[in-house]
Parts: structure tokens; C-alpha cells; sequence
């Protein structure tokens, strides 16, 4: 698992080698010796880019909002113009984080597990779900749905409970069960238009 060290910078390396162990074995079960050992920087290094453990988390849990929002607007996107089609379509970014090796659930559901309220990591955890809610409540909107903030709320209990779920079954057809009961929430939410 250890990163090359070639011409990476020391502070993209601690990032890549963390994220890789937190998402594998969360934060707690990852001490920093492990993340220096195999990024190949030393003590003083990881302290100069992080200068606490709980730095390190916040920063792999912000790449990880990025990545995961990018892959839902994606997957929203593809499913096409129509806000209703992509309030359903997302949910192929669930069927595909299910797809890749190793599915180890959702970080953010994983970091709010271990983590203090009010410590950094899970207050990044609150913002990437309130982001979310938030781009999602758009896309509601947009849709004519009747109570935006509350199909937003639904469909994204509906993604961290089936990232949730994931994690704990390994269970490759969750996302199709949760993608048609996302189906069936949009058409009860937002009258079709035309």
C-alpha cells in the first residue's frame, strides 16, 4: 500500500497512503507511525503538513467530499436533462462506489462513527451531508416537487442507508432496490411534466 515516493510531494503521499489505510481500517484503526512508515516521510514531515492526527482525517475526508459529489453530479447528469430522471440517476454513483474492490461503506458514515461531535473530522463529516442535502433539494426543486427539503432528506437517507447497508452485507443488489425505491419517492414527489 505504500506510495512511491519518486516526485510526489511529501504532502500528497501522507494524504494518498492515509486515505487508503482510513478508508480500509478507519481512522481510529490507523495510528500515524503506519501512515509515516508507509508514505516514506518522516515524523517531522507529517507534522509540518498536519500538525495533529485529526488534520490528516479532515483533509482526506475533504478529497473525499470532492470525489463523491463529483461522482454524483456525474451520475446525475448522465441520466439526462429531466431533474426527475437525475434525482433517480444518482443512485448509480452508489451502484458504482458497490462495484468497486474492497467496498468498505460510506467514510462519512464510517468518521461520524468514530469521531467526538464537535472534533474536526466530524464536522467536515456534517458538511459533506448537509451538501449534499442541500445540491440534492436543488435538483428537488428543479423537479417541482412538492416538498423539496423533504424528498431531499429521504433520498439521501436512502443513499447513507444503503452505503450503510453495503458495508455491513456486501450486498451487490442494494443499490438497484434503492435506486427503484428512489424511482417511486420522485414519482409521488414531483407531478411528471407535459
Amino acid at each position: 500500500m505504500a506510495v512511491g515516493t519518486g516526485r510526489v510531494p511529501a504532502r500528497e503521499r501522507i494524504l494518498t497512503t492515509a486515505g487508503e489505510l482510513f478508508a480500509v481500517h478507519g481512522l481510529r484503526g490507523v495510528g500515524v507511525d503506519r501512515i509515516i512508515a508507509e508514505s516514506g516521510v518522516a515524523k517531522s514531515t507529517l507534522y509540518v503538513h498536519f500538525p495533529a492526527k485529526d488534520e490528516l482525517a479532515a483533509a482526506y475526508l475533504r478529497r473525499t467530499d470532492d470525489s463523491w459529489r463529483g461522482r454524483l453530479r456525474t451520475a446525475a447528469l448522465a441520466a439526462g436533462s429531466d431533474p426527475r430522471d437525475q434525482l433517480v440517476g444518482l443512485f448509480d454513483a452508489v451502484e458504482d462506489a458497490f462495484g468497486r474492490h474492497g467496498f468498505h461503506g460510506c467514510p462519512f458514515i464510517n468518521a461520524a462513527a468514530e469521531c467526538e461531535p464537535g472534533s474536526l473530522p466530524h464536522a467536515v463529516t456534517v458538511d459533506h451531508k448537509r451538501a449534499v442535502r442541500a445540491w440534492v433539494r436543488e435538483l428537488a426543486e428543479a423537479a417541482g416537487a412538492d416538498d423539496p427539503d423533504g424528498l431531499a432528506r429521504q433520498l439521501t437517507l436512502l443513499v447513507d442507508g444503503t452505503l450503510a447497508a453495503g458495508r455491513l452485507e456486501q450486498d451487490p443488489t442494494l443499490p438497484a432496490a434503492a435506486r427503484n425505491a428512489a424511482r417511486a419517492l420522485v414519482d409521488r414527489a414531483c407531478p411528471p411534466t407535459g
